[in-house]
């Protein structure tokens, strides 16, 4: 079979990454945001992070670090020199829960092991989160579930700087400020901190990694739930990856069947590095079983567990094929498929992005674009997800829906960023 036979096994499924149109899609998807932003129902919570993204940073100002994220669990100490960023004494470790189940109690007690080396050095802790939480006007965060197929029995209603706090204290720590923030929110402080050069009229935040999450800044009056009034900056954290309003196709309610949260996290499931990999898992199957991949690569396809993005990007471009394929024609098949689903993703990503253009008023300066922050493994590693990403944005973001939007990639934004959040709002 060839590049047209899975061109065609798409598109019967409503795979097809042209059914994802990111200009109508976004204008939907910023009504939902302004739904969420009012209280009302919404698949987007819009959550207030009661951050502020502008403050002063003084030379020498550090900070403790944690990244809670999707795979990997991280410490730092951050330090802003007065030109650039400083991290030191970095430990990475897997995160709790991915291997086997973990407490609440033991998380806890695994951050505090690794944070309290730290904290000689200085009083502001920035704990970055990347789990669904509901933040209060204390900046701590109110755990909702934690996800991307990580378990921690317990976490359900739990404060994460309050539970931290205490773990410290009864260790004989005392006075430590924590405060708590999302990936997101940490890769748009992380991007601000990075002085890039270029006059922008305003920043977007995104984690394509293991999760998907987008986040803008906000007037505290344009958030209507709250109760405010002003101009104020704050910044939102959207949790986009929730939004239920994108077209979808039957791998996709196959795969969310078959997820730990049935019903849930719509748009991560459909463009995450944690979901993609075994979304082309189910398809190949599936194409194997109507005859259109040779019995040989059905075979393969079947010893298969569980595989990440990383193995699909190879596929998209021609390497390691022979861990599947039976030939030439089943190459040309999976090349094709695993291109589209990356193609599919970043278009799911340039509607997310316009959406909150639309949102925020921003990018109608071309003078002035907006800079989207982006970080995680998905956005720094494939080779097919960044470029068609950027591709959309010039084409559709901004030839169609009309606003001037650029792409910067960070390094350790998340890291900084937290560090930025303990230090303007500590």
């Amino acid at each position: 079979m060839s590049s047209k036979a899975a061109l065609d096994f798409l598109k019967r499924h409503g795979m097809e990454p042209e059914a994802v149109d990111p200009v109508p899609e976004a204008r939907k998807m910023a009504e939902e945001m302004a739904r969420g932003l009012a209280g009302e129902p919404s698949s987007v919570p819009m959550i207030p992070t009661y951050l502020r993204d502008r403050g002063d940073i003084q030379p020498g100002d550090c900070a403790a670090v944690i990244d809670a994220g999707g795979t990997n669990f991280r410490t730092a100490l951050v330090r802003f020199p007065g030109q650039g960023v400083e991290i030191s004494e970095l430990q990475s470790r897997k995160m709790p829960g991915i291997d086997r189940p973990a407490t609440w109690e033991e998380f806890i007690s695994f951050t505090a092991d690794g944070v309290l080396p730290l904290l000689d050095r200085t009083d502001k802790i920035g704990f970055c989160f990347s789990y669904s939480a509901v933040i209060g006007p204390d900046i701590d965060g109110t755990v909702n579930c934690i996800d991307k197929e990580v378990v921690i029995n317990g976490a359900e209603g739990q404060k994460v700087g309050a539970s931290l706090r205490a773990e410290l204290e009864r260790r004989g720590v005392y006075g430590k400020k924590i405060v708590v923030l999302n990936d997101t929110a940490a890769v748009l402080l992380g991007g601000k901190a990075e002085n890039f050069r270029g006059s922008f009229g305003g920043f977007i935040g995104q984690v394509s990694g293991t999760g998907t999450n987008t986040c803008c800044v906000l007037p505290v009056g344009q958030i209507g739930k709250l109760g405010l009034a002003g101009e104020q900056g704050m910044i939102v954290n959207t949790e986009s990856g929730m939004y239920a309003g994108l077209p979808a196709g039957d791998f996709d309610r196959l795969l969310d069947r078959s997820s730990k949260e049935p019903g849930s996290k719509a748009l991560e499931k459909q463009t995450a590095g944690v979901y993609l990999g075994e979304l082309c898992r189910l398809m190949l199957l599936a194409a194997a079983e109507e005859g259109l991949l040779s019995p040989a690569c059905g075979e393969k396809l079947r010893a298969l567990g569980r595989i990440d993005s990383a193995v699909i990007d190879g596929w998209a471009n021609r390497e390691h094929l022979e861990q599947v394929s039976g030939g030439e024609a089943d190459s040309a098949f999976i090349e094709t498929l695993c291109q589209a689903a990356f193609r599919r993703s970043a278009r799911c990503m340039a509607a997310n992005i316009g959406a909150l253009l639309l949102l925020t008023g921003g990018g109608q300066d071309a003078a002035q674009p907006f800079c989207v922050c982006a970080e995680g493994s998905l956005v720094q590693k494939s080779r097919c997800y960044r470029p068609a990403l950027e591709r959309l944005l010039e084409e559709k973001i901004g030839g169609e829906l009309g606003r001037s939007v650029v792409l910067r990639v960070v390094n350790e934004a998340t890291l900084s960023g937290s560090a930025a959040a303990a230090l303007i709002n500590g």
